[in-house]
């Protein structure tokens, strides 16, 4: 039994060693294979262009100052402003206006593109420079520090240009400064008084304001004065004249809040004339010339002067209907208005006049008529014999007499001279008169003739009143 326990502890140790044996063999022999393909490389010399080298370092994993490390920006809170607790962080500002783009009278608000920058000194932004040379950043670390919370006051619309990248600017110096430069388009209400419209001149105003820090926290200043502005030469508007541009600065006061300190950018514009004057003046005016060709046209031609007032009365309505439709509906009358509808009125009153005229003329030859069929048969003198056989024309002069009816050779008779003498009681009792005959004065054209005189100087007069005002 001794012998047959020893046998059996012999086997199960040869079949342990064996085992080992083949799982180490592998290892061996794939060690060993590596060490020559080694040797191999370190042998063939290299030669140029050849595809096998020695590979270098990887320096992309080495390591490398960020700036978020240099400014520190993991070490410090930036929700809080720079100096928190202490004194108010002045900010200056400068603005260049690179363009003023439209000014609406109907909307009462203009638009304006400009680059706006900010300065101030935050020293938890300081870092060891040996040249002295700023640090430049775009909008991503914007996002990670503390700038400004600027916006526009009475702003409509506003946004930052973002192409092809935010349109925005971080520089940083060694000492701790900043400047924080963005490009902005903006519009803004600008309250216009049109009631020298369109000779006028307005003055609007962008205003730049903190929204959360008070005075207390935060100095706004123009950082150059008045030469903090400045100005493209090439801007222009169709409409208006850019006179000047100037700055100011003020407190505003909110009832929750506070004060805020604001700054103004102020700007002068005066309205090109010379368009208004082609569109709507010289039309009107040559509307109010033409109703007065009617005073020179016969009252009997109906189909001529009726047609001509009204043609004038419907283009001055359009004209006007045409220049209140661009303008907003303010309830103060404009100098334009002003303009327009007195001009109106004349063409209207030339209208009226040839209505006075038709009346009159038609009134004076009813009374012509009746007056006729009072007087004798002979009611003119056709025969000077007969004058001088009948005493009862002795006393006519014939150079004074006339005859009712139509004008020989088809002129216009503007008087009709009726003479006759009071020969018995019947005739007196009808035709009663101070003298011994009667003038029967018949003058159709009178209300013309004096409207050819009175309606230019009353309208030229009109004109000299108005643009010695409002020029």
């Amino acid at each position: 039994m001794q012998m047959e326990a020893v046998l059996v502890l012999i086997c199960v140790c040869l079949l342990g060693v064996t085992a080992r044996h083949r799982d180490h063999k592998p290892d061996t022999f794939r060690q060993s294979r590596l060490r020559r393909e080694t040797s191999k490389i370190e042998a063939v010399p290299h030669k140029p262009g050849s595809p096998i080298f020695r590979r270098s370092p990887d320096m992309t994993k080495s390591p490398v100052t960020k700036s978020e490390q240099l400014l520190r920006i993991d070490d410090h809170d930036f929700t809080m402003r720079p100096a928190f607790g202490g004194p108010p962080i002045p900010v200056g500002v400068d603005v260049q206006v690179e363009s003023l783009d439209t000014i609406s009278e109907v909307d009462m608000d203009f638009t304006m593109t400009l680059y706006i920058r900010h300065y101030w000194k935050d020293e938890r932004l300081s870092f060891p420079s040996t040249n002295n040379q700023s640090l430049t950043f775009d909008s991503r670390l914007v996002k990670k520090i503390w700038v400004p919370d600027m916006f526009f006051v009475h702003s409509k619309r506003s946004f930052i240009h973002d192409t092809t990248t935010d349109n925005v600017m971080l520089r940083v110096y060694p000492d701790g400064n900043v400047l924080y430069s963005l490009r902005v388009t903006v519009t803004a209400m600008c309250n216009m008084d049109l009631s020298r419209f369109p000779l006028d001149t307005q003055t609007c105003s962008l205003e730049i304001e903190s929204y959360a820090y008070t005075d207390d926290d935060l100095m706004l200043y123009w950082k150059k004065g008045n030469d903090s502005l400045n100005t493209d030469d090439r801007i222009s508007l169709s409409q208006f004249l850019i006179q000047k541009f100037h700055t100011t600065t003020k407190l505003a006061f909110y009832s929750s809040t506070g004060w805020y300190n604001r700054l103004y950018i102020h700007f002068t514009l005066r309205r090109h004339i010379f368009f208004f004057l082609l569109q709507t003046y010289f039309p009107a005016t040559l509307m109010v010339m033409l109703s007065w060709v009617s005073f020179w046209i016969d009252r009997r031609a109906v189909p001529a002067r009726v047609p001509l007032g009204i043609t004038t009365v419907l283009t001055m309505s359009t004209i006007i209907t045409g220049v209140n439709a661009s303008m907003p509906r303010v309830s103060y009358i404009k100098a334009v208005d002003i303009y327009l509808w007195v001009s109106f009125v004349f063409v209207f009153l030339s209208v009226i006049e040839y209505a006075a005229v038709n009346y009159l003329s038609t009134v004076q030859e009813r009374r012509e008529r009746k007056l006729r069929d009072r007087l004798p048969c002979t009611c003119g003198i056709a025969n000077p014999d007969d004058m001088m056989m009948n005493p009862s024309y002795s006393d006519v002069d014939p150079n004074n007499t006339g005859t009712y009816g139509m004008p020989e050779n088809g002129g216009r008779q503007e008087r009709i001279l009726a003479q006759f003498t009071l020969g018995d009681n019947q005739t007196t009792s009808q035709v009663k008169s101070s003298r011994n005959y009667i003038n029967i004065w018949i003058d159709t054209h009178a209300i013309d003739k004096y409207s050819r005189v009175v309606f230019p100087g009353a309208y030229t007069l009109f004109n000299i009143i108005y643009w010695s005002i409002y020029s």
